[in-house]
């Protein structure tokens, strides 16, 4: 365990890699293995991820909270004026760190799956971009690693094109949460966000919104193709009105990474779900994954299957500062024929048959 601790810091410092070339001199104990070492890192790093999502927002507001009743309070004060005063920087693109990015930490992530994103065609940095990202999944661990990170080198792979993965505003409210968010890249999917990005940061700008949101992620079940599409154009009207290209995603084995538990229509789970969904902006979601010793028991890990994210053909979309409701129509149409594309030319290269189908809800 003292071995796994020591490499661990090191992931966090960039050293992992080095770390793990001493446990080669260690005795000939298949526990200590380079290869089950690395396996443990591996889960280790998605895990810190997963709690982070879950449970770092909340535990940082309490202890926040905790601090002011005693006699560091000071200390909590400073950070809520802080607070006050740094509070619209996440709709101004936030403060992201190419440091934090980097992280080796992201880098066994990403091998956990692993991860793959994958490049069809040319972005000009000349333009802005909306990328649509399907299906949402749990966590959107997809979306995480190749946009929040440099797991897949998502910069090497579309140099001059800075991406900003869209999600729930009231994650910036939360203590600490927020600048941890922020360091990726991560902004709040609201309207005064997106339309600073694509109008006052200049070009080579994609923001990654999960178009499918709250809605999508209650029917993400294993061996699943559906997404939330059908009603939701918001996304093509801020693009007609600035001018910014269209590009649609799709994550190939996202579904797979939790076991959900689905209610019914009409049952009181669904409609718990669906209050939260109205009011609060997520829905709660029963899942589970596997253990952290054993992939037989339930737990927290998501299963280590692969996750392909797709990055398919942009749609050149004129600027039209009052795009008609029939301009709109034209062009989230040709998106979902877009998308339709996309999914039928790759769903045989990452682990579909070919009968399989994309239902666009």
């Amino acid at each position: 365990m003292k071995t796994i601790i020591a490499a661990y810091s090191g992931v966090l410092r960039g050293t992992g890699s080095s770390l793990l070339s001493t446990v080669q001199d260690l005795p000939s104990i298949p526990w200590f293995s380079k290869s089950r070492v690395e396996r443990h890192l591996q889960i280790i790093s998605v895990l810190q991820w997963v709690l982070s999502f879950l449970i770092l927002g909340v535990t940082c507001t309490v202890i926040l909270i905790y601090i002011f009743c005693t006699d560091c309070w000071l200390i909590a004060a400073l950070y809520v004026a802080w607070l006050v005063f740094d509070w619209n920087t996440p709709n101004k693109g936030g403060r992201r760190s190419t440091w934090v990015r980097n992280w080796a930490v992201w880098r066994y992530f990403r091998d956990y799956f692993p991860i793959r994103l994958v490049k069809t065609h040319n972005l000009l940095p000349s333009r802005n971009y909306i990328f649509g990202y399907h299906p949402h999944g749990i966590m959107c661990l997809g979306a995480f690693c190749n946009f929040g990170t440099e797991a897949t080198g998502v910069s090497k792979k579309f140099p001059g094109i800075k991406p900003y993965l869209a999600t729930l505003a009231g994650n910036f409210r939360m203590p600490v949460l927020r600048d941890y968010l922020m360091s990726g890249g991560i902004c709040p999917v609201n309207r005064d966000t997106i339309d600073y990005i694509l109008s006052k940061n200049g070009t080579g700008n994609a923001v990654v919104i999960v178009i499918g949101g709250a809605a999508e992620s209650l029917n993400c079940q294993p061996g699943k193709n559906a997404v939330t599409l059908k009603q939701r154009k918001g996304f093509v009207k801020i693009a007609l009105q600035h001018g910014a290209d269209l590009v649609p995603v799709y994550s190939f084995g996202e579904n797979e990474a939790y076991k959900q538990v689905v209610f019914e229509e009409g049952s009181w789970g669904r409609w718990v779900q669906r209050k939260f969904q109205k009011y609060v902006g997520f829905a709660p979601c029963v899942f589970h994954g596997c253990g952290f010793f054993s992939a037989e028991s339930w737990g927290l890990v998501p299963y280590s299957n692969p996750i392909t994210t797709v990055v398919g053909e942009p749609i050149t979309v004129p600027r039209m500062e009052h795009p008609s409701q029939k301009d709109v129509d034209l062009y989230h149409s040709m998106y979902l024929i877009s998308l339709q594309k996309l999914f039928d030319k790759y769903k045989t290269k990452f682990g579909l048959s070919e009968s399989e189908v994309l239902e666009i809800n």
